[in-house]
């Protein structure tokens, strides 16, 4: 993983997500320099796609973005200093499953969007032994 996105990343991410999905009449994004970039626009083109960039300074028109960047800036950047990169990727990564999974959210009723589920027992069962087939007595012989 590296710091930042490049053209061909988001190139290469957008064409798994078309051959999985289809293609999208619009790909909306902001004024990124990953987004604007020539290639991409020209990618984008190229597949029958249009291309709907947000204004800047216009968070209206992104609401759920905006609402979590503000979120990860406000909990977790604001309050921690990261020295390497795989510090910042574990911290982050921690962080983002506790937002998915722990963290109440006031749009659900302020309930957990996924909670974790939890296989009790905690030890899965082994699969039965083999059916031994039903043997019928020999008749005796006394």
């Amino acid at each position: 993983m590296s710091r930042k996105l490049k053209a061909i990343d988001v190139i290469d991410v957008l064409s798994d997500l078309f051959i999985l999905r289809g293609v999208l009449g619009h790909v909306r994004s902001d004024n990124g320099p990953e987004f604007v970039a020539k290639a991409v626009r020209a990618w984008i083109g190229a597949v029958g796609a249009k291309t709907a960039y947000i204004e800047p300074g216009s968070p209206w028109e992104n609401g759920y973005c905006e609402s979590f960047n503000s979120k990860l800036r406000d909990e977790l950047l604001k309050g921690e200093i990261f020295y390497t990169l795989k510090e910042a990727q574990i911290v982050i990564e921690s962080w983002r499953r506790h937002y998915n999974t722990v963290r109440p959210h006031s749009s659900l009723g302020y309930r957990p969007p996924a909670p974790e589920t939890v296989l009790w027992p905690a030890v899965q069962p082994r699969p039965a032994p083999p059916a031994i087939p039903a043997v019928a007595p020999r008749p005796s012989m006394h």
